[in-house]
Parts: structure tokens; C-alpha cells; sequence
């Protein structure tokens, strides 16, 4: 089963007629190969390139199929800065040992100490 999707070439390698593309729903990257890599068949993507495809997904991976270049370049320095993003994030502060046992369950003000059990008797309807 396929859907139609808008996506951004990230990245183009046209000597392997191969791409890999930011999909619209920001799910996984997808993976496009020109399997008609003849001088006339299939299409010639770029790094920017704004098109729509087919997505499948095979396994564990994406499938772009069908691609139709929408506008050539519309966003030629997205890769560039996806990895300027990630190379200015500050990292989360660490928790110490004795929080990180928790999970990720936030104990709110005013409640039970960890242990104590619920009970339903203590709930009135407003």
C-alpha cells in the first residue's frame, strides 16, 4: 500500500542515482533509488528539491517511488541547516542516579509518597 506524500531531498547522490528524502509527516527519512537509470529515464533529484512521490514502506524501510520534482531548489540549504541545529543544541542537564529510578512518572505536589496505595473512596465528583 502506497500514499501520496510531500517530501525535501536532503541529500542526492547522482552517480548512484540514489536520494534521501524529508517526508511531510516528519516520520522517517525516506530512500529513493532510480532503478531506470538510463540517460532519459526517471527523474533527477537534488539536494532541495521540493517533490511528491508515492511512499511504501518495506520492512524497516521508507520507499519514495513515482517522484514528480515540484520546485527545483525551494529549499537548497535545509540539510545544512538541520546539522547546524543539531550541532548548537545544548544538552539536557543529567538527573542524579536517585531520580532517574523513576521513570519518567512526575510526582505532583500534595499526593500519596511513592508506595501508598490509591483509594477510590477519596475521589468526589464536582
Amino acid at each position: 500500500m502506497s500514499e501520496k506524500m510531500y517530501g525535501v531531498v536532503l541529500w542526492a547522490d547522482h552517480s548512484d542515482h540514489k536520494a534521501v528524502i524529508w517526508c511531510e509527516d516528519h516520520g522517517d527519512l525516506a530512500f529513493y533509488r532510480n532503478e531506470e537509470h538510463t540517460a532519459h529515464g526517471g527523474v533527477s533529484l537534488d539536494a532541495g528539491d521540493l517533490i511528491q512521490f508515492d511512499l511504501t514502506q518495506e520492512e524497516n524501510l521508507r520507499r519514495v517511488n513515482n517522484p514528480k520534482r515540484l520546485v527545483q531548489q525551494q529549499y537548497a540549504g535545509l540539510a545544512q541547516n538541520l546539522r547546524n541545529v543539531d550541532r548548537h543544541r545544548v544538552p539536557a542537564p543529567q538527573r542524579p542516579a536517585a531520580s532517574r529510578s523513576l521513570g519518567n512518572v512526575i510526582p505532583f505536589p500534595g499526593t500519596a509518597p511513592a508506595g501508598q496505595k490509591f483509594r477510590p473512596e477519596t475521589l468526589h465528583a464536582s
